[in-house]
C-alpha cells in the first residue's frame, strides 16, 4: 500500500512539474499521464527512476520515453474517445496504454517479439482491452486495419515511410520523429485531400526505427 501511495505522489508530481510547467493542455492526456502506472512498465531495478524526467532502458536496447514525450507526442495526435490509432514501436507498452486511455482502438506494430510479448502481458494485467498488437515490420504500417485517424511512431525514421502516409485517413495526424541516427525532428504531418501539411515540433533523441522504409 505505502508503494502505492509513494508511486501515485510520484506520478501527481511528475503531471504537475514536467507536464503543465512544459505546456501541455490536454485533459485527456493530462488524465491519461496522471493514471496509467508507469512504473508497471519499467525494469524491477529502475523502479526509483519510474516518474523522473527521463527515458529508461529497456531490453533490446531500446527505451521507455521520457514522461514529457510522450504526453508531448499524445497532444500533437489530437485523439478522441471514438479514434483509432496505429503505434509503430510497442516498445514497454507504455505509449500504448496512454493512448489506450483516451482512444477507442489502438494496433501497436513491434519489430522484437520479446517485447511485444512483455508489454501485451503488462496491458492484458492492467486490463486493456483495447489495446492489439502484432510482430512485424512497423514502416510497412497495419494495413488490415486502415483507414487510421491518427499514427504514432515511436522510432527515429531517415524519413517519412509512405505506407503510414496512405494509411491515414482525411484530416489524419502522424507523429514521427525525422533526422538521423543521433538526433531527430519530431514531425506532425496532417493528410489533406491531395497534399500533406508539416509542422515542426522541436528535437528529440528516439532509438532507430528499422524496417524496408527506416534504417536497414
Amino acid at each position: 500500500m505505502e508503494h502505492m501511495a509513494s508511486h501515485e505522489k510520484a506520478r501527481k508530481a511528475m503531471v504537475e512539474r514536467q507536464l503543465l510547467t512544459r505546456g501541455i493542455q490536454d485533459p485527456k492526456v493530462l488524465d491519461a499521464m496522471g493514471k496509467v502506472e508507469r512504473h508497471r512498465f519499467i525494469p524491477e531495478n529502475l523502479q526509483e527512476l519510474a516518474y523522473a524526467d527521463q527515458p529508461l532502458p529497456i531490453d533490446r536496447q531500446q527505451t521507455i520515453s521520457q514522461p514529457y514525450i510522450v504526453a508531448l507526442m499524445s497532444e500533437a495526435l489530437e485523439v478522441g474517445e471514438n479514434d483509432v490509432v496505429l503505434e509503430i514501436g510497442t516498445g514497454s507498452g507504455y505509449q500504448a496504454a496512454i493512448l489506450a486511455e483516451i482512444c477507442k482502438m489502438v494496433y501497436t506494430v513491434e519489430k522484437y517479439p520479446e517485447l511485444l510479448d512483455t508489454a501485451s502481458s503488462i496491458l492484458r494485467e492492467i486490463g486493456y482491452e483495447n489495446v492489439i498488437g502484432k510482430t512485424d515490420d512497423g514502416t510497412l504500417g497495419w494495413p488490415e486495419h486502415q483507414p487510421y485517424d491518427a499514427i504514432m511512431v515511436t522510432a527515429g525514421a531517415p524519413n517519412v515511410p509512405k505506407p503510414l502516409i496512405e494509411q491515414l485517413k482525411e484530416g489524419g495526424r502522424l507523429v514521427i520523429p525525422v533526422g538521423d541516427n543521433t538526433s531527430q525532428e519530431m514531425l506532425k504531418l496532417t493528410r489533406k485531400k491531395d497534399h500533406v501539411t508539416e509542422q515542426r515540433l522541436g528535437g528529440c533523441r528516439f532509438v532507430p526505427l528499422r524496417g524496408e522504409h527506416g534504417w536497414k
